[in-house]
């Protein structure tokens, strides 16, 4: 397994090096720059501060010149946000995201994982049936539909909760609703599926046969060899999820580090723009990499090579 860890690594590291680089050439070759939104800022202001910020530099020399501070961890200094750099934005807005984001998936698993399985065990009736839409909606209805209507329901005619902020317990209950509602559904048709498949298997047949409730087989014995597309499928949801859904803060005004993301690209902010997506990818590329090694727990018969 460590020789595989490695041999990962390794090609993580390519993966990050070759998405900073597409993102680095993609936005350079975009009309414009990040201080032409500037209200009535001269031309010479302008020169000044691609001199200061080393935007007047040929491409190819400032794209060696970001990827040696970044081997470093230096992302550089925001181009908008004048005496903050691009970890300092991070470090300061990823706990938020990453608080609600947490919670979220937890919420995902812990609904969409017995859901799924009942809808197997039912499968056919009722139960099944309506666990069936709701999946089929959650999957289906965009995030900004979701938020929409929890806002206007919960927030505007009840007023059950606060729709601006993450200052109390109830201001997390709505985004995390919005937030968990496509991968509750999404999970919950991934264990509904491959739930099925397992309960056809032999040795569950020989399971029923022994005397064995249904609980008992189902949790002890299905569940085991069931999960594994599950897990497969929260790495990259996690990692996603963690760093900030754009769409839920920036309807709920959630000071997290999908907002930046969203007002760098705006802003044209390149530095910060580059920092959060490298980010993003090696969050990514790491839960992909733990994914597998969970694998192997949950079933030593996976060879990692």
């Amino acid at each position: 397994m460590l020789k595989y860890i490695v041999k990962r690594l390794l090609l993580a590291i390519v993966t990050i090096w070759a998405v900073a680089t597409i993102t680095f050439f993609l936005m350079n070759l975009v009309p414009g720059g990040p201080f032409l939104s500037e209200k009535a800022i001269s031309p010479q202001a302008t020169a000044a501060l691609e001199a200061k910020y080393g935007l007047d530099k040929p491409l190819l020399q400032r794209y060696m010149t970001y990827m040696s501070d970044a081997l470093q961890g230096d992302f550089g200094d925001s181009l908008k946000q004048r005496g903050r750099t691009v970890m300092d934005i991070i470090a300061m807005k990823f706990p938020v995201s990453a608080r609600l984001g947490g919670i979220s998936v937890l919420v995902a698993l812990i609904m969409g994982i017995p859901m799924g399985c009942i809808a197997a065990l039912k499968r056919g009736k009722f139960l099944d049936s309506f666990i069936s839409v709701v999946a089929t909606c959650g999957i289906a209805v965009p995030s900004f539909v979701v938020c929409t209507l929890l806002m206007y329901f919960f927030g505007v005619k009840l007023r059950w909760f606060p729709t601006v902020g993450l200052t109390s317990w109830k201001h997390y209950i709505m985004p995390v609703m919005a937030l968990s509602f496509y991968p509750t559904a999404y999970i919950m048709r991934l264990m509904r599926s491959s739930m099925l498949d397992v309960l056809g298997q032999d040795y569950m047949r020989t399971a029923k046969a022994k005397g064995l409730s249904g609980f008992v087989s189902l949790f002890k014995h299905a569940l085991r060899n069931a999960i594994l597309p599950v897990i497969t499928y929260v790495g990259p949801m996690l990692a996603y999820t963690v760093t900030g859904s754009f769409v839920v803060e920036k309807i709920f005004t959630i000071p997290g580090l999908g907002g930046e993301f969203i007002k760098a690209i705006n802003g044209r902010d390149y530095t910060l723009i580059m920092g959060t997506t490298i980010f993003l990818a090696t969050l990514i590329i790491v839960m992909n990499v733990l994914v597998d090694i969970v694998y192997k727990l949950v079933d030593p018969r996976i060879k990692l090579k």
